[in-house]
């Protein structure tokens, strides 16, 4: 039978034999290409050409998180991290994000988390942020204070150690007490008479009476602030930002403004109590000023009747001002030169004087005012202390005893003949002893050695000496004479000392 069809010229039967078609070697280094580029794109789910989308976020520790770490958005795989390095004390992570994980916006929050149990190790949990922010570009920043680390199990089992619990419970015990004491009578005083005599937990019970109401009313406000239109919040926040704008513009004004409200603050806390007297005494000042008020509401009407009586009066007003132009002319004729000129030049002299007198005036005041704290704080109490008197009580402050001792050597002192005004007092005759009474008394500085000693009679024998006379205090001028304490009249030095004169043997 002849064949159908004719052989090539360069048949080869060894070729074209059955099993051996000259395709089958290309054939299969195409499956072998195909088999390696599936398995890598099973693998790493991205081709191996193209830039990729990267991002670097900065954490205050990333000891965490590893290189390959998965990037995640919503649980989904995005990324992966590619490299961390310390960037001072902080740590940069550099990852990427797959299209389906775009765009990430520049308020984007970053937080380190761990995987569950049987995945193991970290990963990246990206929040893109919100749709209105700009896009990070690549290679963008997304800064250390919208990045955050998660934290480990050793970390809070470390947290609590036995001196912190130790301390935690200390607190808690004196919290409950703090609570559940009761007050003392000084703590009570100025509270408020609904918790007076309560403990602090059962005050705070009876604060849940009005929190019905404080909610409600919260609620009131807050529903207020979003205003009646919309966007009424959101202009008033702009507002806000713009006026604290301004104030940071004006930090040395705000500077001072802090520091005089604090004064401010500080002198209304100094008067606290005058305060507090002054808001209670208002309602009362209000219920008198309202019959006041009524009054003078009252009177009104006559002050409107007044006003119209008044009218014609205003009108002829400036007829009297054109009227008063002689009596002007009269008074300007009264002060020239030759009439009151002198007295201005006299007066004009007296000019500088006066002002070197205003001017010295501080200085003299200054020396009033520490005489007058002098008096009012030293001299004045000092003197309303009455001296207890040993011989002669008389229970009286010794500022009277010392009007008594003037008004007797006045007395004493009257000019009753031609020697004049003297004080006339002399020794008496007696005897209470040797001697006939006889008293002695030493002579200071006497001239002579034979009159050291001063002789007199008595009708007793002297008792005693009251107060002993001592040195003199030292006089300082450095101190004010106000800081001084008030002397001791009745003290030591006001002791009963030895008779002088004494009685002479």
């Amino acid at each position: 039978m002849a064949d159908p069809k004719p052989k090539p010229k360069d048949y080869d039967e060894r070729i074209y034999r059955k099993g051996n078609p000259p395709h089958r070697i290309r054939n299969a280094l195409i499956l072998i290409g195909l088999v390696l580029v599936g398995t890598y794109l099973a693998v790493n789910k991205e081709l191996p050409f193209g830039d990729k989308y990267e991002v670097r976020a900065v954490f205050e520790n990333a000891a965490n998180i590893r290189e390959d770490s998965p990037v995640r958005i919503a649980g989904v795989n995005v990324g992966k991290v590619q490299s961390v390095r310390g960037v001072g004390d902080a740590a940069e992570v550099t990852f990427t994000v797959d299209e389906e994980g775009q765009p990430i916006r520049e308020d984007a929050l970053v937080e380190i988390r761990p995987r569950i149990f049987l995945e193991g190790n970290f990963f990246l949990d990206v929040k893109p942020g919100s749709p209105s922010a700009p896009e990070v570009p690549d290679g963008g920043v997304i800064p250390i204070t919208q990045t955050s680390t998660a934290v480990q199990l050793d970390q809070i089992l470390t947290t609590l150690q036995a001196p912190d619990r130790e301390n935690l419970s200390k607190l808690l015990r004196g919290y409950g007490t703090a609570l559940n004491s009761q007050p003392t009578a000084a703590e009570d005083k100025g509270q408020d008479p609904d918790i007076q005599g309560e403990s602090a937990a059962q005050a705070i019970n009876d604060s849940f009476q009005y929190g019905a109401d404080a909610s409600r009313d919260s609620a009131i406000v807050g529903e207020a602030l979003l205003g009646t239109e919309p966007g009424d919040l959101s202009r008033l926040i702009a507002a806000n930002a713009t006026v604290f704008e301004a104030l940071a513009q004006r930090e040395q004004q705000l500077q001072d403004l802090v520091t005089n409200f604090n004064t401010f603050s500080g002198a209304l806390a100094a008067e606290s109590e005058d305060l507090a007297e002054t808001v209670r005494l208002l309602a009362p000042t209000l219920e008198i000023a309202a019959p006041a008020l009524r009054n003078t509401n009252a009177v009104l009407p006559y002050l409107r009747a007044f006003a119209r009586d008044i009218e014609p009066g205003i009108k002829q007003l400036p007829k009297t001002i054109n009227a008063s132009q002689a009596w002007i002319k009269q008074t300007t004729a009264l002060l020239n030169e030759k009439e009151l000129g002198r007295l201005a030049y006299q007066l004009r002299l007296t000019g500088e004087p006066a002002g070197q007198t205003a001017a010295a005036a501080p200085g003299l005041f200054s020396q009033t005012e520490l005489l007058s704290l002098c008096t009012s704080d030293l001299l004045i109490p000092t003197g309303d202390v009455p001296i207890t008197d040993v011989f002669t009580p008389t229970n009286v402050p010794n500022y009277k005893e010392f009007g008594y001792a003037v008004s007797g050597f006045a007395g004493e002192a009257q000019n009753f003949d031609g020697n004049g005004s003297y004080i006339r007092f002399q020794t008496g005759g007696g005897s209470f002893g040797t001697n006939d009474g006889l008293v002695g008394m030493p002579v200071p500085g006497a001239g002579l050695p034979t009159d050291t000693v001063n002789y007199g009679h008595a009708q007793s024998a002297p008792l005693g000496n009251q107060p002993v006379l001592g040195s003199k205090p030292p006089y300082r001028t450095d101190v004010a004479c106000s800081s001084n304490p008030i002397p001791d009249l009745n003290g030591p030095a006001a002791a009963v000392g030895p008779p002088s004169p004494e009685a002479v043997p």
